[in-house]
């Protein structure tokens, strides 16, 4: 419990540093010094308090608080739940290199969403609500077509993942013929994006997030008990069947939401759930919380880079180019198939 605690702390320290540094970065910099002060007294307003002494510029506070914070919260709740997710997908299928798209939900986002933006009125539900559905049925559905007699075996469980990503696939393949003056609109959520970012999204989506960590925490005895196969598993009275079920019910909770508000986002549940591995070892009573603030602070890092080019990139290219080269360095200099 200690090294848990230490390793989230410090991880969580992590991210402050990063939020507070990606708040001052951008076309009008804030030095790091009046971010510090523009989030410390917007924390002490909130429970009521005042701070003595001159106030931060107004336009600096705009800035910070208005236009930046929320993009950075969101990134941060997103990092959040995509580590999260991955790390149990990784300790649920043995295999470092699951993620959490691996049983359908990002395709199931995608169609929904991309319903919506082909479609429009068409589709009686918001472009959100839509990816949130999709990736829900999605992943159940992948569930129930794996399920035969009160059991779910992984192979089968990934083999009707990798089906339904296929047809799922096609779908979106088809509406994007049909989208039109929409096409671009269709790709540029696909590709993953924080742009349009606001409060709004931080207060739908965080809650989830954080109720789909807090149920999934318990667990971790589970998960590395399942490191060891399902036989041994059930021997040291793990109920392997329900316990599966409640670990892929809450991946695809906190996953559905992630690609809800910010698209498809890769290699942040891929890359960072294994590469903290090879820091605090396998042990998830550490590896799932340590997991989880490394992924918020990597797409706060990731984010800030995609905001700062000429031209502003979607988050979803500047993860791929961040994480494929650290991927196939792992795959070629260690060993990822030990956890």
């Amino acid at each position: 419990m200690a090294r848990a605690l230490g390793w989230s702390a410090g991880l969580a320290g992590l991210l402050l540093a990063v939020a507070v540094a990606s708040a001052g970065l951008g076309p009008v910099p804030v030095p790091p010094a009046v971010v510090a002060s523009v989030l410390f007294r917007a924390v002490l307003e909130a429970v009521g308090l005042a701070l003595a002494g001159p106030a931060p510029p107004e336009t600096a506070v705009t800035i910070v608080t208005a236009i930046r914070l929320p993009r950075i919260a969101l990134a941060a709740v997103v990092g959040f739940g995509l580590a999260t997710a991955g790390t149990v997908m990784q300790g649920f299928f043995r295999n470092p290199m699951a993620d959490p798209s691996i049983i359908g939900v990002s395709s199931g986002a995608a169609v929904g969403a991309v319903a919506v933006i082909a479609l429009g009125t068409a589709v009686p539900l918001g472009l959100e609500a839509a990816a949130f559905v999709g990736a829900l049925v999605a992943a159940f559905a992948v569930y129930l077509i794996a399920t035969r007699g009160g059991r779910t075996p992984v192979a089968t469980l990934l083999l009707a993942g990798v089906a339904v990503q296929a047809l799922l696939g096609a779908v979106v393949s088809l509406l994007l013929l049909l989208s039109g003056d929409s096409l671009r609109e269709a790709i540029y959520w696909l590709m993953g994006h924080l742009h349009r970012s606001g409060w709004g999204d931080v207060a739908v989506a965080g809650p989830v997030v954080v109720v789909g960590f807090c149920l999934l925490l318990p667990f971790t005895r589970e998960l590395n008990a399942l490191l060891l196969g399902e036989e041994d598993a059930h021997a040291v009275g793990v109920n392997v069947q329900r316990t599966k079920v409640l670990l892929l019910a809450g991946a695809s909770l906190v996953t559905a939401v992630a690609v809800a508000v910010a698209g498809v986002i890769g290699f942040v549940g891929l890359i960072v759930p294994h590469a903290v591995r090879l820091v605090v070892g396998p042990d998830h009573r550490v590896l799932l919380p340590a997991s989880a603030f490394a992924g918020a602070a990597f797409l706060v890092a990731a984010d800030t880079l995609a905001r700062l080019g000429a031209a502003e990139l979607p988050v979803g290219i500047v993860t791929a180019f961040l994480g494929a080269p650290f991927f196939l360095y792992l795959l070629r200099d260690r060993e990822v198939y030990a956890l």
